[in-house]
């Protein structure tokens, strides 16, 4: 009987790695080995279990993903290396393989990605994700010691001249999402951003103390408009019709909001940063179809208009309601992930 694949997921994020197992499941004579939260901790489980088969992810705690490789090279030498991140950058990529891994996903791409990656790294050949938009660019990582085999050239996504403007975070506890909304309205006010902010009574009303406790000039932004603070569920409640959320009065909503922020600047076109609890809203109360309905609206939103749009997900909420599958659905989404 043939011996299993031996493989170690690394990785700090729970439905991640939900994800990974349903879909290595799928390719018989894989066996997942042990999962692991921590690149330090990785290194020394490497070591001691010497696996065929490394998923490593780049924003690890402790020791990041790119140092665990490096140090697991030289203590596992025959475990081959395949990195799996939402981290785009060429710069990054070409790091990362300069370690002496095989491979590298895109975690927004995983879901066709991912097996075909396992496939090829398992073969010795280098693998790495390919967005629509992407460049062809010789990689110029060392060759390994004792092999002089040339570097092959990859596809990489090309660099856009603006940062994504549909992004998705997953936190773990209000605090921490407090914290990152008091930074986000404080930078999108520095920028002449106005922002919208759509979510649950008890987030708005955090938020509003904790920017009121930075002496912020959140008063004068209320006043002229460039603060404006809207109850999710009320939305929602406009927006859906038999669960789902309805196109055509979702975009008119919105267009019609835009617009009269710009009247608020006396006719300039203004800038509009949006965090927004809808679709997280939907998802934590078991409706996941319509959720993701919602964010592809969105996603023609920020098309449309001038407008940045962050959805935020209570990973306590998702527990025991987010599978594998939804998690990678979720995400594919926005053209960024990240967690607090």
């Amino acid at each position: 009987m043939e011996r299993a694949i031996r493989v170690l997921v690394v990785d700090d994020y729970d439905p991640w790695r939900r994800f990974v197992s349903s879909t290595l499941a799928k390719r018989p004579g894989l066996e997942i080995i042990g999962e692991i939260a921590d690149g330090l901790e990785a290194v020394h489980k490497a070591h001691a279990l010497q696996p065929d088969l490394i998923l490593l992810d780049i924003g690890l705690p402790t020791l990041d993903g790119i140092k665990a490789a490096r140090q697991i090279r030289e203590r596992s030498r025959k475990s081959k290396i395949l990195f799996a991140s939402v981290e785009r950058s060429p710069e990054i990529v070409k790091e990362a393989l300069g370690t002496g891994a095989m491979g590298y996903v895109f975690k927004l791409d995983a879901a066709n990605d991912l097996l075909p990656a396992v496939e090829a790294v398992l073969q010795g050949k280098q693998f790495v994700s390919a967005s629509r938009k992407s460049q062809e660019f010789t990689d110029s990582m060392d060759s390994q010691a004792g092999s002089d085999r040339q570097s092959p050239t990859l596809s990489l996504p090309q660099k856009t001249e603006s940062a994504p403007r549909h992004k998705a975070g997953f936190y773990s506890d209000d605090p921490s999402l407090l914290d990152h909304l008091t930074q986000l309205v404080g930078a999108a006010f520095n920028a002449g951003s106005t922002v919208i902010v759509i979510a649950s009574e008890s987030h708005r009303d955090g938020l509003i103390r904790r920017l009121r406790a930075q002496d912020a000039e959140i008063e004068a932004a209320i006043e002229r408009g460039r603060y404006i603070a809207l109850d999710a569920a009320d939305l929602l409640s406009a927006f859906l019709q038999k669960g789902m959320p309805d196109r055509a009065r979702f975009l008119e909503f919105f267009r019609n909001l835009v617009e009269k922020t710009a009247q608020a600047e006396k006719g300039r076109p203004a800038h509009v940063t949006i965090f927004g609890e809808c679709a997280p809203l939907l998802c934590a109360e078991g409706n996941p179809r319509a959720a993701i309905l919602m964010e592809r609206f969105v996603n023609q939103l920020v098309k449309e208009l001038n407008v940045d749009i962050l959805c935020m997900y209570s990973l306590g909420s998702l527990q025991g309601r987010m599978d594998a599958d939804l998690f990678a659905r979720i995400c594919a989404e926005h053209p960024t992930v990240f967690s607090r």
